[in-house]
């Protein structure tokens, strides 16, 4: 017993770390999960990629118009992309923390007042025909991007706090048309009029991306198949009747059918950005060498940026672009499989869902699989609403896989005395006996 007290002391001196000062050492900080550097990765690497191309898709066309030297995008892009950063860091260190229930249901009626508010002529601005936005000068804000990620706080905590009646566990949810309105009801009668809303703006493709992210987090949460079959016959069939209701889409959907039959008209820009991503090939042009962007395709560096991705960086630019999309849709889901609680998980799970649809669903267009939805490319089109929006989204994804997030506390019910806890007081017990004894003791 001298020997290791003389050893311990020996070690002390020497500065060696023990077990118990390992285990007390303040300032050690623990490295980041492998979801999270791969996300923090990815969302940086598509930011910066995004800065080049607005800025080699914009400022051309800026000069031609005689607008200075056509960098007013791109600088509005890093003004946008630093909010965005910002809104990241703070809801990286505190996001669970700051958006509890309240604020959720204070952001989901603000949403609301704000999408009704855009429609009021003199309030929102009318471009293109459609009523999306609030400007003040330069500077436009869309309500529906802020929308977007209400509704997914507002599911996930709903889907959550409500398990029985969703899952399949529940043999009483899982009766008939009655629980499947016990189950949709509450979401539906929520989600339902802010898609109306968009819709009515309009914008059908943020509508759709909200419709493909909270059928995600259904899925996610064990909805049956049988109620997601029929939410998707009942939300296809309201889409074609809104489509088919307004002559704005009407003729969008007429044209994804053959765009060459009105390649002058509604098929223009379809059209021009199949021409351009034929020209790229393989290697592409070379960056900042494109035609397209200059003369023919319209909202080059908004909605149709990865045409001119196509055109200067080629198949391999456009490929790269998507092995990034790969890296978060990975670090996504491995944040929610990993992540402490059922409200954690189905937030993952809907965050990561919200820049995928919106990815899935530009790629889809551009490359002349979907119709014309005027839905901007996350972090790399110039939208800097959307910019705000999916940088947050990424902020809270990275707050969900941080350790701390995911470290639980085991405390003990008060007056509990366990049996290893009686087992430890009894060691303590004997080894002050046996160290207060005096000699004889010690040498028995």
């Amino acid at each position: 017993m001298a020997q290791a007290a003389a050893s311990h002391s020996r070690g002390s001196a020497r500065g060696e770390a023990t077990p118990t000062s390992r285990r007390r050492a303040p300032g050690k900080r623990v490295a980041p999960p492998l979801e999270h550097r791969i996300l923090m990765t990815a969302t940086l690497c598509l930011l910066a990629f995004g800065a080049v191309m607005v800025y080699s898709a914009s400022s051309p066309l800026g000069v031609l118009n005689g607008q200075g030297n056509g960098t007013g995008d791109f600088v509005r892009y890093l003004v946008f992309g630093a909010i965005g950063l910002a809104a990241m860091h703070v809801l990286e260190r505190r996001g669970l923390a700051i958006l509890d229930r309240r604020v959720v249901n204070l952001l989901l009626l603000g949403s609301f007042a704000l999408l009704v508010l855009v429609m009021v002529p003199g309030f929102g601005v009318q471009v293109n025909g459609a009523r999306r936005w609030f400007a003040a000068g330069p500077i436009q804000f869309q309500p529906s991007e802020l929308m977007k990620i209400a509704l997914v706080l507002y599911v996930a905590r709903h889907l959550a706090d409500h398990p029985r009646g969703i899952g399949r566990r529940s043999k009483k949810a899982a009766r008939g048309i009655r629980g499947f309105r016990q189950a949709i009801t509450p979401i539906a009668i929520v989600a339902g009029p802010a898609c109306l809303l968009i819709v009515v703006e309009p914008d059908l493709g943020t509508a759709l991306v909200v419709a493909f992210t909270i059928t995600m987090l259904l899925v996610a949460a064990g909805m049956p198949m049988r109620y997601l079959g029929i939410l998707a016959v009942a939300a296809g069939l309201g889409i074609l009747l809104l489509a088919l209701a307004q002559p704005y889409q009407r003729v969008r959907l007429t044209a994804f059918l053959n765009p060459w039959a009105s390649k002058s008209t509604a098929g223009f820009q379809a059209v021009q950005g199949q021409i351009a991503l034929g020209s790229g090939g393989l290697l592409g042009v070379g960056l900042g060498k494109s035609v397209q962007k200059i003369f023919y395709l319209p909202e080059a560096q908004t909605d149709f940026i990865l045409a001119v991705i196509g055109e200067e960086l080629g198949v391999l630019g456009i490929f790269g672009v998507v092995f990034l999309y790969g890296m978060i849709a990975y670090a996504g889901m491995r944040t929610a499989r990993r992540a402490v609680g059922r409200y954690a998980k189905l937030l993952a799970t809907g965050l990561t869902s919200l820049i995928l649809c919106q990815g899935i669903l530009n790629i889809f267009v551009v490359l002349g699989l979907a119709p014309l939805t005027g839905v901007p490319l996350p972090f790399i089109s110039y939208a800097p609403t959307n910019l705000c929006v999916m940088l947050a989204s990424v902020g809270l994804l990275l707050n969900i896989s941080r350790p701390g997030a995911r470290r639980l506390k085991v405390v003990e019910a008060p007056g509990r005395d366990t049996a290893a806890d009686r087992d430890r007081r009894r060691r303590d017990r004997r080894a002050h006996r046996t160290g207060t004894g005096g000699g004889r003791r010690a040498a028995g």
